[in-house]
């Protein structure tokens, strides 16, 4: 919306006026017909209140009701559209760092060598870097045996915070963990952004590759500017595999396939991509001190040219008039609630008969 000046954010809510001339015919369509029920034939209708309890409203007081029960709906609705008017220009910053993270997702991350699993962990990890960050862009693939983008190199953390529960093993239909195909997508994913800012990726998995010349690859990322920092996950007893339906892995011989953290391969590909390596753990060392390599720019960010509205919003406005509005209503509530309390105390009060009710 390209709005200079006053304007809704949301006008669609004023499709909710249309319910006003449905209500109007319902009450004249009702008016009409309690007209025409068959005890106004054996009685006045100054008697019918003391009959039935109830009085019928005049015309006029109906009306004068419906306008004023519009007028509320009107003022709810707008409040709902979001009046606003006046903005501020506030200039978007690009990080000079940028950290994508490669997230093995492949069936060994099941492995509850760690509590609860490797893969469980991993996505605290994730989490404690999200948390901790204050200068990286961050973006997210989960791979097995393809790559998933879950998320580009981002400055909106939250989107992959809100992608990490979902995050699991049965993400891939063949199961595997092939490395090189999820580099192929980072490199790529990387090469979009500015060449002058740092650009790093953080593998997390436990080594279980089956693939050759992973170090010759990740080294040649390490040439072209990419520096790879690994985290590994898991311990180096191992523990077996489960399979989809919890029971242990196997293998052609009938044995429980298990899987150990392969940590001097890890070790050779951070070494190999000029990074770091660290073994997960419950404490806050590993994250920051990948958070803090990644952070290599001499540059500090810089302010784009490009700028974004911030609108001041005035929904408030009308709802503060709504709410004066039925101020009084919940004072004649009050006294109603007051008269009860009377006749539990044994006061008199009127009846029936003699204090009719209005009915519409």
């Amino acid at each position: 919306m390209n709005a200079t000046g006053f304007h809704f954010a949301e006008p669609a809510w004023f499709w909710g006026l249309l319910a006003l001339p449905a209500v109007a015919w319902w009450l004249w369509r009702s008016a009409a017909r309690a007209a025409k029920t068959p005890v106004h034939r054996y009685a006045d209708p100054q008697l019918l209140p003391h009959l039935a309890g109830t009085r019928a409203l005049a015309g006029p007081e109906r009306w004068s009701r419906f306008f004023a029960w519009a007028s509320l709906w009107l003022l709810l609705l707008t409040a709902m559209a979001g009046p606003r008017w006046d903005y501020t220009d506030v200039r978007l910053f690009q990080p000079g760092d940028n950290l994508l993270i490669l997230l093995d997702v492949s069936r060994s991350m099941e492995t509850a060598d760690v509590a609860p699993s490797r893969l469980a962990r991993a996505r605290q990890e994730i989490q404690d870097l999200i948390m901790q960050n204050r200068r990286l862009r961050l973006g997210l693939i989960a791979f097995a045996s393809s790559p998933h983008v879950v998320a580009p190199v981002t400055e909106d953390s939250r989107t992959i915070l809100l992608a990490l529960p979902a995050l699991a093993t049965d993400l891939a239909r063949l199961q595997g963990s092939r490395l090189h195909a999820a580099l192929d997508r980072a490199e790529i994913l990387l090469q979009a952004l500015p060449a002058d800012s740092a650009r790093s990726l953080l593998l997390i998995s436990d080594g279980d590759f089956d693939e050759s010349d992973l170090t010759e690859r990740v080294a040649a990322l390490a040439d072209g500017g990419v520096a790879v920092h690994v985290l590994g996950i898991g311990t180096e007893g191992g523990g077996e595999v489960p399979g989809p339906r919890g029971s242990p892995l196997v293998d052609p011989d009938g044995e429980p396939v298990r899987s150990a953290l392969d940590a001097d391969r890890l070790q050779a590909l951070a070494d190999a991509g000029g990074g770091l390596y660290r073994e997960a753990d419950y404490r806050d060392t590993d994250t920051r001190d990948i958070l803090a390599a990644a952070a290599r720019s001499k540059l500090p960010p810089q302010a784009s040219d490009e700028r974004s509205r911030v609108w001041h919003e005035r929904f408030y406005l009308p709802v503060a008039l709504l709410l004066l509005l039925l101020l009084p209503r919940f004072k004649g509530r009050a006294g109603v609630q007051g008269s009860r309390a009377a006749t539990a105390r044994g006061q008199p009060q009127q009846t029936a008969a003699s204090r009719p009710e209005a009915t519409v």
